[in-house]
């Protein structure tokens, strides 16, 4: 799958993401992007789009874009946080719903 990570996340947990093409909103030169043009420039090429925004879903229609959104929801921003979720997310990702959020973490 093709799973671009937002810029809030850490570039650096995109090396635990194993079996994907992950890439960060940067690289591809979206940053500074508000999310619903982030996620309009992101469907033409993503399968799915990883952030920690958990206002996320309640300010976009998601229902109207074709690439599923996983929130995850750590302790902190922090690396370390992050890590402890890339197994449930790693299961998460096959499975995630296109226009829609799914949750992955407490």
């Amino acid at each position: 799958m093709k799973v671009l990570l937002d810029e809030c996340l850490d570039q650096r947990i995109a090396a635990a993401i194993q079996g994907h093409e992950v890439k960060t909103a940067p690289e591809m030169g979206w940053a500074g992007f508000k999310n619903g043009q982030l996620l309009t420039v992101a469907q033409t090429e993503f399968d799915v789009f990883v952030t920690v925004d958990r206002n996320l879903p309640y300010q976009q229609n998601l229902p109207k874009y074709t690439i599923a959104i996983v929130v995850l929801r750590a302790k902190s921003n922090r690396l370390a946080d992050l890590q402890k979720l890339v197994s449930a997310l790693l299961e998460t990702l096959p499975s995630a719903p296109m226009g829609k959020a799914t949750i992955v973490g407490d």
